[in-house]
Parts: C-alpha cells; sequence; structure tokens
C-alpha cells in the first residue's frame, strides 16, 4: 500500500449468489459521498461480523461491501457543523457493514447523524471494547431500570454470559449493584465471570417442559433467544422483565401467553441499531459512567484485522471470550 490507499475488508457476490471476503486496497474517492471522512482507528468483533464475514445469513444487504458495523476514529475532513477535524467519534448501528460502508478500514464516510462525540474519560480503544455488543448490553440495563428492576427487586440472569453483550450485563450489572447470575455452558470461563461481577454460575437453559415455571428471577438480559429466551421467561417473577436482543440460539419463540398475562411480565425488545440519536447520547454516557479501566482490561483483547476469518469463525461458534477489540491497521 502507499500513502494514498489504505486496506479494506470488501464482502462481494458472485452470479451465484455466493459472498466472499477479501481484503482491498482502496482510496478515498473510492468511498461512498456522505458529510464525515473518519480515519478510523480501531473497530470491534460482533456476532453479526461473523455472520457477514462467513455468508451464514444474509445480513449484508448492499455488495460490494466494506464490513465491520462499528468504529471509532477521527475526524479527517468534515461538511457538518456538528464536528470538525480533528474530533474523535464512534459509530454504531445504522446498517453500516451491511447497507452503508462500515469499519474494516483504514477510512470511513459517514452520515453526521451516524456519528457521536467520544466520551471524556473513555479511550478509543475502550470505546471498542464497548462497540455495538456492550452498547445493546448497556440498552438492555437502562430498559430494566426504566421497568423499575432495581438491585433490591431480586437477581438479576444473563444468558450467553461468557460472549460479547452477556460479558458485558454482566459487568454492567454487577457495578450497579444487582445480584448477577451468569448462565453460560462454558464452566472454564467461571473465573472470568466471577471476577467480572457474577455472583452465581449456571448452566444453559433448556427447552421448557411447562408454561410456567418457579419464579427466580426479576430480570434477565438475554442475548441467545430460541428455547433460551422461552426458558427464562416461565422462571420470572410477578411483574419482572426481560431485555432480549439475540438470535444465536435461534430466531423462534415457542413460548405461552401465561407469563405475560399470569405474572405480567414484561418483554421487552433491544434494538441498537435504528436508536435514535439523544438516546445514544444517554447510553455511552452511561457506559462511561459505570464501567471502569479495570473492567476493561478484563473483558478485552485486542486482535489485529488479518486475524478476522479465523475470529469470525470462533465468535459464531460461541468460542470468543468477552470482547475483541479490532486493530483495523495491523
Amino acid at each position: 500500500m502507499t500513502e494514498s490507499t489504505f486496506r479494506a475488508l470488501v464482502i462481494t457476490r458472485d452470479d451465484n449468489r455466493k459472498t466472499h471476503a477479501n481484503f482491498q486496497d482502496l482510496t478515498i474517492d473510492d468511498l461512498p459521498e456522505s458529510e464525515v471522512l473518519v480515519k478510523i482507528q480501531y473497530s470491534s468483533l460482533n456476532y453479526k461480523d461473523g455472520l457477514a464475514f462467513t455468508g451464514s445469513l444474509p445480513v449484508v444487504r448492499k455488495f460490494p461491501m466494506v464490513a465491520g458495523i462499528d468504529f471509532v476514529g477521527t475526524v479527517a475532513a468534515s461538511d457538518s457543523d456538528e464536528y470538525a477535524v480533528g474530533d474523535n467519534v464512534i459509530l454504531t448501528g445504522w446498517g453500516v457493514g451491511q447497507t452503508h460502508w462500515g469499519g474494516y478500514a483504514g477510512y470511513a464516510r459517514v452520515p453526521a447523524d451516524y456519528l457521536v462525540a467520544l466520551p471524556e474519560g473513555l479511550s478509543p480503544q475502550n470505546a471498542m471494547a464497548v462497540g455495538t455488543a456492550g452498547f445493546t448490553a448497556m440498552m438492555a440495563v437502562m430498559a430494566l431500570e426504566n421497568h423499575e428492576i432495581t438491585p433490591d427487586s431480586g437477581a438479576i440472569v444473563v444468558t450467553g454470559a461468557s460472549g460479547g453483550t452477556g460479558s458485558m450485563a454482566v459487568a454492567l450489572l454487577s457495578q450497579l449493584g444487582y445480584r448477577v447470575v451468569a448462565s453460560t455452558g462454558r464452566d472454564t470461563l467461571s473465573d472470568y465471570l466471577m471476577s467480572l461481577g457474577a455472583q452465581e454460575i449456571i448452566g444453559r437453559f433448556d427447552a421448557p417442559s411447562r408454561p410456567m415455571g418457579k419464579e427466580k428471577w426479576a430480570g434477565a438480559v438475554d442475548s441467545v433467544g430460541g428455547d433460551t429466551l422461552a426458558a427464562v421467561l416461565t422462571e420470572i417473577q410477578y411483574g419482572g422483565s426481560v431485555a432480549a436482543f439475540g438470535l444465536a440460539g435461534g430466531s423462534d419463540l415457542n413460548t405461552s401467553v401465561y407469563p405475560f398475562i399470569l405474572r405480567g411480565v414484561n418483554l421487552l425488545g433491544i434494538d441498537s441499531v435504528m436508536c435514535p440519536k439523544p438516546y445514544r447520547l444517554n447510553v455511552w454516557e452511561r457506559v462511561a459512567q459505570v464501567m471502569t479501566d479495570d473492567l476493561f482490561a478484563q473483558i478485552a483483547q485486542i486482535e489485529p484485522l488479518s486475524n478476522i476469518e479465523k475470529l469470525a469463525q470462533d465468535i459464531l461458534a460461541g468460542d470468543v471470550r468477552g470482547r475483541v477489540v479490532i486493530d483495523v491497521a495491523k
């Protein structure tokens, strides 16, 4: 590469509708036209990135597509009054990496409305330790708070606890004073989850055998979906809430109305993609307030973008612990 080009991970589709992911050298002129040009420092690895890279599900909607659904970086050029050259900014959501070129590249050009300023006290590296997964986890925690689930309400169970969103949810809830029960199928990560603040470790949930089970949890953060979510719903206490955003366990939900009409359980859907900008700012400020450098050090690892093939396979197989920050320059 020369100084006039940068590397990007580009997903293409052939005439047989099979997708391919390859590194290409691009120029600034290759980027889609938009308001703000950002020199990217870091991106991160999310479940959706794994799907996009492997083509396991059709999450990419336009081709060619630069992959990477989030990034942090510095404004290199701007036609917006909101951001000036040198500003540090974060992007998550808005279909980036799916319908608009994303963060697995040296540069991105995006609308100003897609960006938020990097909160004070949050480093670029830690911002991507949060990334889309951690941002979604914070939204889930705030949704429980908004439905009056407090630390005094009882235990909160987190499913898929060893993954990116699950790990962040465990850490955030613990820092806020909740009793956190972490559900995972990876026994070897019990010490890791306890270090993040989990007070009890349990195995994975089986598909429910009855429409109602014993009331165990004041609330839940579910990153799995499928039978796991169905089982959790049967064990929520009266008036409790479940914040759900995952589908690693399947997109179908085989449940009954009983938890909702007999116990007043709330199922709270969490969408971080199209979250309005004012609320985004609130979420990022909360993350910056709650998380600590020590937690970030435990939860995150840095990997080069050149390792993305293996990382994508690992995250889809459930073999990634916590958060992976992607150094796009390596």
